[in-house]
This record gives C-alpha cells, sequence and structure tokens, in this order.
C-alpha cells in the first residue's frame, strides 16, 4: 500500500434523496450512501488522473453540488501525503483548509470558525477543538489524513456517522470498496439529459426549495445559476480543469432546468 494515497469524499449535510440531483448532474459514476444526518458521496473511478489534482476536483465538486442549495458541501481530500476541506453552500463564498504532510496548517485563517458557524457547532468548546486541528504542536506527528480523520470524528457532534471503511487516508481503491457494501448504498450515474432533467424535477419538488421553483425567485434563481455558470465552465475549459468545468456545467444546467421548470409550471 503506498505511503502517500490519493482520495477524497464529498459529505453533504441532506438526505441522499436531495443530494442526488446534483450529483446525478456531475456526470460521472458516484456512489451514494447515507451517513447519519448526512450523505457520504464518493466517487467510482479516479478523476484526478484526467487532469488537476485531487484538492481541485473535490473543491470544485462541493461547489457544484452546494450551488443553489440551503445545505452545506464539504469535500475532503488527500493527496501525496497533503490533505484537506472544502466547504461550501449555496452561494457563499468556499472557505478551505489544508494541511502539509507534516500536519501544518496551510488554509484560510478563519476556515475553522466559518466551519463551526455555518454547521452550528459549539461557538467555544467545538471550535476550541477544531482550531486544535490548525496548531501542529497539539498533535504532534499527525500528518494531513490524520487531522481530518480528527475532524470527522469531531462532526459526529453535527449528526455525521460514517460507513464503516470510509475513513480520510485510504487509498481511493478501498475506499470505493468500502463505499460499495455500505448500507443503503446507490449508485448514481449520468444516464442523458431526459433523466438529468426529471431527476432534477423531483428533487426540486420533494426537497426545501420548493418555494423557489415557480415565480419571481425562481426566474432570479436560474438566471443568477446561468450567469454564475457560463464564465466558469469557460474558464475551466481554457485551464484544461475538469472539476471547474464541471461546477460551471452544473451550475448552467442548474439555472436553465430552474428557468425551463417555472416556464412548465406556469402553462399548467
Amino acid at each position: 500500500m503506498s505511503r502517500t494515497p490519493t482520495g477524497g469524499m464529498l459529505l453533504c449535510r441532506t438526505e441522499p434523496v436531495a443530494a442526488r440531483s446534483p450529483a446525478h448532474l456531475l456526470r460521472v459514476r458516484l456512489l451514494l450512501a447515507p451517513a447519519g444526518a448526512w450523505t457520504v458521496v464518493v466517487p467510482e473511478d479516479k478523476p484526478w488522473l484526467e487532469g488537476g489534482n485531487a484538492a481541485e476536483v473535490f473543491t470544485g465538486w462541493a461547489a457544484a453540488l452546494a450551488a443553489g442549495t440551503n445545505w452545506p458541501v464539504l469535500g475532503l481530500w488527500w493527496e501525496g501525503g497533503r490533505a484537506g476541506f472544502a466547504l461550501a453552500g449555496g452561494f457563499r463564498r468556499t472557505v478551505t483548509q489544508e494541511w502539509d504532510a507534516a500536519g501544518r496548517a496551510a488554509g484560510e485563517p478563519d476556515a475553522m470558525r466559518t466551519l463551526a458557524a455555518r454547521l452550528g457547532l459549539d461557538p467555544v468548546l467545538d471550535l476550541e477543538e477544531l482550531e486544535r486541528l490548525t496548531r501542529p504542536d497539539e498533535a504532534p506527528g499527525t500528518d494531513g489524513a490524520g487531522r481530518l480523520r480528527g475532524l470527522t470524528a469531531l462532526l459526529t457532534r453535527a449528526g455525521l456517522t460514517l460507513p464503516p471503511g470510509l475513513t480520510p487516508g485510504e487509498p481511493a481503491d478501498r475506499l470505493r470498496g468500502a463505499a460499495r457494501v455500505a448500507p443503503d448504498v446507490e449508485t448514481v450515474e449520468w444516464s442523458g439529459w431526459r433523466d438529468a432533467v426529471r431527476a432534477e424535477f423531483d428533487a426540486v419538488d420533494a426537497g426545501p426549495m420548493g418555494p423557489w421553483v415557480r415565480g419571481p425567485k425562481a426566474r432570479l434563481l436560474g438566471a443568477t445559476q446561468v450567469a454564475a455558470g457560463t464564465p466558469l465552465l469557460v474558464w475551466g475549459a481554457r485551464r484544461h480543469s475538469p472539476a471547474w468545468a464541471a461546477a460551471g456545467a452544473l451550475l448552467l444546467t442548474q439555472g436553465a432546468l430552474v428557468l425551463a421548470y417555472d416556464r412548465a409550471r406556469a402553462r399548467t
């Protein structure tokens, strides 16, 4: 086994039925499984081999999955001894935190404070433990993946219960094997625009965004997503970055679907 495995996962603070539609639109084969009050998403393949790196892929995917939702997404990644996370949520700024192979923090100064606030953790006790993960002298010898394991352990207070074997720092093949046998796991993959539209409509009707599917708010949301997704898709394509191109495509698709759904509902 490699001493510096590469891998990652996405943690969505919502039920699988709500995470399924945006995950479907990433256009890659994924495994979704309940993780307590969260949903864990693991790729079947190794998307970082197509260009970019694990940090770029899972940061882009976290932003794409969270776009247009009211629940946060954590993208966890580890590669070459380094590790980190990206916290995304709706149109809020994506916040990142990174550790090197020695466990030294190299992320944004307010990352842990923002994480605690957005997840509703205790602003004193929980925040103190989160910030301890950014101080190498608090746990000497802990590498980046170890910091992520400490993070997921603390997130049990926010309702996270990862299925057995889905542990930060594991090689991608082992992670995928554990996800395949997780309780109530399901496979999500791209099967064409018609199924994508149907999945998007089902998720919108059943989810908390129901009030936004028709009327002025829906049109504003759709137009904003299209306006944000188009330049992001072009930028990602120019940089040959599949992750950011996927994020732009997802924003563009979701915006177009919201506008189409509003128009269709207006005719009924």
